[in-house]
């Protein structure tokens, strides 16, 4: 079962050992730190506030860690410095301030927020940057755009681009079909905040958990519903080339309606530490769990009104001798491939960089991208 990605294949021209720094040592941070340390491409410093975090890293040669206060600037200043990137693993409300230190020690900066504001002051940061700020790095925002993008490129004139991605248990068995597979405020922060859409060429807002759709992908069926900060910086790219573009979440049936009435009935948006503690001690976390990702664009080619179709869906696997779960895989490959794209000089080596700016081809054949291969997805889960 899975997917292992080995140190002897290093891609032809490869650059030499660069030192990177991750920011945030739980599932994510310690799934990115062991993909680039089993590549034998990377030195790396995971650091983190929590000992005892930084103590579950996986050992490697090529890790290390440091006891970090990320809201120390002097500090983080220090672990940063002489670095080649820093990588954010953080909660979305701390990765500003990782953002802003990378900016100070000249130092690329990478990360996976989904946050819309935080994006906003990375870019704002980037402005007059001398290394390159590249957010939202992972699967939504991340992968996805790349794919949607890559997609609109077969048009003439595009229509619609809609966007779906889910992480799911391979086998729900409670009221709201899931299990915890990620950061837990990153989830709630997306099922509250404001959505961004293109509706008649314009980009809107419109409200979380909203506009729920049914479809089925494999015999099986799934629903989908709005939630914040999928879309990334590809909204403001295509504004006033598309007529509709909108991103949603995909869960099993059932979910939205239980998660809305905790959300508006209980009024627990407006108390978010009573909704994770409720997540974190209800909901088991799995490594068992599934992404599922679908892209659908419609446009006109050669005078001909037609859809084009990105379906895959990617399980849990062994990387570097471990078990990943399927998002710790897909989210780490995510921010692993762009980091490697920017060392092997095929991204802007300044300033403010998008993710549809990477190109689907090059983030495919990509020794972490690879996990994004439909052809690869479907050897992992017949392993």
């Amino acid at each position: 079962m899975g997917i292992l990605l080995k140190s002897d294949e290093i891609q032809e021209g490869m650059f030499s050992m660069k030192d990177v720094v991750i920011i945030g040592g739980g599932k994510i941070g310690s799934a990115i730190a062991l993909m680039l340390a089993d590549s034998g491409a990377y030195r790396i410093t995971v650091a983190d506030r929590s000992e005892a975090q930084l103590s579950a890293i996986d050992r490697h040669p090529a890790i290390t860690t440091a006891v970090v206060d990320i809201t120390d600037a002097s500090a983080l200043d220090a672990v940063l410095a002489g670095k080649f990137a820093v990588l954010s693993a953080a909660p979305f409300h701390l990765t500003g301030a990782i953002a802003e230190s990378a900016a100070r020690t000249g130092t690329h900066y990478l990360d996976l927020t989904e946050d819309v504001a935080t994006t906003r002051k990375v870019e704002q940061l980037a402005q007059n940057a001398r290394t390159a700020f590249i957010p939202q790095c992972g699967l939504a925002p991340g992968f996805i755009s790349i794919v949607a993008n890559d997609l609109t490129r077969h048009f003439d004139t595009l229509d619609s681009v809609r966007m779906r991605v889910g992480a799911l248990p391979q086998y729900p068995s409670n009221a709201l079909n899931y299990n915890l597979t990620w950061s837990t405020d990153g989830l709630i922060n997306e099922y509250i905040e404001p959505c961004e859409a293109i509706v008649e060429g314009k980009l809107i807002n419109v409200p979380a958990m909203e506009e729920r759709e049914e479809f089925s992908l494999d015999g099986v069926t799934y629903e989908a519903f709005n939630t914040s900060g999928g879309l990334g910086t590809l909204a403001k790219t295509l504004e006033g080339k598309v007529r509709t573009m909108n991103y949603r979440t995909i869960r099993y049936p059932g979910h939205q309606a239980i998660v809305k009435a905790l959300l508006n009935d209980f009024n627990l948006k407006n108390r978010r530490d009573v909704l994770k503690d409720l997540f974190e001690n209800a909901l088991p976390a799995t490594m068992q769990d599934v992404v599922v990702i679908f892209v659908t664009v419609c446009g006109v080619k050669d005078g001909r009104f037609l859809q084009e179709t990105y379906a895959n869906k990617v399980y849990a696997g062994v990387v570097g001798g471990r078990l990943m779960s399927a998002i710790q895989i897909t989210t780490a490959a995510g921010i692993c491939t762009v980091l490697d794209l920017l060392a092997d000089g095929k991204l802007p080596q300044k300033g403010f960089v998008r993710q549809e700016e990477v190109s689907l081809p090059d983030f495919l054949a990509n020794r972490f991208g690879r996990v994004y291969d439909p052809q690869v997805a479907k050897l992992a889960k017949a392993g």
